[in-house]
C-alpha cells in the first residue's frame, strides 16, 4: 500500500492532468451524459441522511470485534480485534463514493448488483435504497462485520439484499452459479493484484455488454495500478472512467474503438 503522503503526490497528479470533470473537451455522448446527469448530479436523495446517520453510529462505536484476514491462511495469528469505529474510520468508502454508487444505480437501474466486500454496509446501503427492484448480492468474508451490517440495512428498512459470509474464494464462485446475468458490480477492499484480476474475471463471465463494474481503490498500491492496467487491457472492456479513487469499467459493443478517461471528481 502506498504511504498516504505517496498517495496525496498521486492524487495532485491526477487532480491537475484529469479532464475537469465538466465534461468539455470528452468527445463521447455517453460519457458525457454520464459527467452531467451522474458525476455532476448535486441533488440530495431521501436515503442520503439515515445512511449518514448510520455511518455517524458506526464512527462511534467502541464495541470490538474479533474477524478472521482470509487474504493468508487462516489461523489465530491473522485473526485482528477492532472496534467498529476504528473499522469504519479506515474500512468505509467516504459519503462522495457512496452517493456515487447510489447515483450509478439510480442512473442505469440494475435488476441483480453483486458487491465485493460489504464491509459495515454503507456501500451496500447506498447502493440497495437506489433501486428497491434490484437485487443485491453482497459478499462480507466476516460474519462478525456482516451481522452488523445486516443491523444496518434492517434499521434502514432494506430488504433487497442477500448477505454471503465466507472466503470470497468460495463464496464467489458459489454465488455466481445461482446469478444468470450481472448487470452491476462493486469490487472494493482487494487490495491484491492476483486476487482482484481474478474476481473481474469471475464477474464479467456473468456480464453483458450492458453490465456496469465498479473498481475500488485503483490507485492505493503499486499491485492495485497494475490491475487497473490489465482490466483496461481486457478483450472485452471497451471503456473505462479512472475517478482516482474509483474505476469505472464498461464493455459496451457499439465502441469501435477502447476509450480511457481520466476525470476530475
Amino acid at each position: 500500500m502506498y504511504t498516504s503522503i505517496q498517495l496525496a503526490v498521486k492524487y495532485i497528479q491526477y487532480y491537475l492532468f484529469a479532464e475537469n470533470g465538466k465534461g468539455h473537451g470528452v468527445h463521447s455522448p455517453f460519457v458525457y451524459d454520464l459527467i452531467s446527469q451522474v458525476l455532476n448530479d448535486d441533488r440530495i436523495f431521501y436515503s442520503f441522511q439515515p445512511i449518514e446517520d448510520c455511518r455517524k453510529t458506526l464512527q462511534n462505536s467502541m464495541t470490538e470485534i474479533t474477524f478472521q484476514h482470509f487474504r493468508s491462511e487462516p489461523s489465530i495469528e491473522n485473526a485482528s480485534i477492532k472496534s467498529v469505529a476504528t473499522i469504519a474510520s479506515t474500512s468505509l468508502k467516504p459519503k462522495k463514493y457512496g452517493q456515487l454508487l447510489f447515483r450509478l444505480v439510480n442512473y442505469f437501474t440494475p435488476q441483480t448488483i453483486i458487491e465485493l466486500n460489504t464491509s459495515l454496509g454503507i456501500t451496500s446501503a447506498y447502493m440497495a435504497s437506489a433501486n428497491f427492484n434490484a437485487n443485491l448480492f453482497t459478499l462480507e468474508e466476516s460474519t462478525e462485520i456482516a451481522s452488523i451490517a445486516a443491523a444496518n440495512f434492517e434499521e434502514l428498512g432494506l430488504s433487497n439484499t442477500t448477505f454471503i459470509t465466507g472466503h470470497f474464494d468460495d463464496t464467489l464462485t458459489k454465488t455466481l452459479e445461482n446469478i444468470e446475468l450481472i448487470n452491476f458490480a462493486f469490487i472494493d477492499g482487494i487490495h491484491q493484484f492476483e486476487s482482484s484480476i481474478r474476481y473481474f474475471e469471475q464477474v464479467i463471465q456473468k456480464s453483458d455488454e450492458h453490465t456496469v463494474i465498479i473498481i475500488g481503490d485503483i490507485h492505493c498500491s503499486k499491485e492495485m495500478e497494475a490491475a487497473w492496467i490489465d482490466v483496461k487491457k481486457h478483450q472485452s472492456v471497451t471503456l473505462t472512467i479512472d475517478l482516482f479513487y474509483v474505476g469505472i469499467v464498461f464493455f459496451r459493443k457499439e465502441q469501435k474503438e477502447k476509450q480511457h478517461f481520466v476525470i476530475r471528481y
